[in-house]
């Protein structure tokens, strides 16, 4: 439970923080239109990061420890049917505050893609000891990032990552 609350509290503060930036600031949102080929691309998205995540879980031992670490501390007290909110609530604040509202601040270009991933992979910062989490969160921003720059649509990100986060969390709990 009490995973959830922090999930939930983090998902509310992320959403503060970019409404606050959107209401002082003078950032566009990129638009967020429903489209089943949106959605169709969000879901092939997700499931190619986790495939990717698989294989970088296998072969890349930092990361699997790392990736070990974050998930018992975030995953084990879930329940499966809790998951849904490991998919839904970072899966949506984390995307309209990174790719929404940062990648357009600093530039729907390659350098505000590498900005915006950078802080996303900072978010995933539990010590300095998982700098492997770090740096793979940071890839997966670039790739949310570029996804939402191409597409023009923020909700491809926001599928991919809601999809990511429910089928990796399925996965290892399944496994584990």
């Amino acid at each position: 439970m009490q995973v959830l609350i922090a999930m939930g509290v983090t998902a509310v503060v992320l959403l503060l923080i970019a409404k606050g930036w959107i209401y002082f600031g003078s950032v566009t949102l990129i638009p967020i239109t429903f489209s089943f080929q949106a959605i169709l691309l969000g879901v092939a998205l997700g499931l190619a990061i986790t495939v990717a995540s698989s294989i970088s879980y296998y072969v890349w031992e930092a990361y699997r420890r790392s990736a070990d670490y974050y998930l018992k501390l975030v995953l084990k007290p879930l329940l499966l049917p809790d998951l849904i909110w490991l998919g839904l609530l970072p899966g949506l604040s984390e995307e309209l505050l990174f790719r929404g509202v940062m990648l357009p601040e600093f530039g729907l270009n390659l350098e505000g893609i590498l900005i915006s991933s950078l802080c996303f992979g900072v978010l995933h910062m539990n010590g300095l000891k998982q700098w492997a989490y770090i740096v793979w969160a940071t890839v997966i921003g670039i790739v949310l990032g570029y996804s939402a720059v191409w597409t023009g649509n923020l909700l491809v990100p926001i599928v991919a990552h809601v999809c990511t986060n429910f089928i990796a969390g399925c996965a290892w709990k399944l496994r584990d």
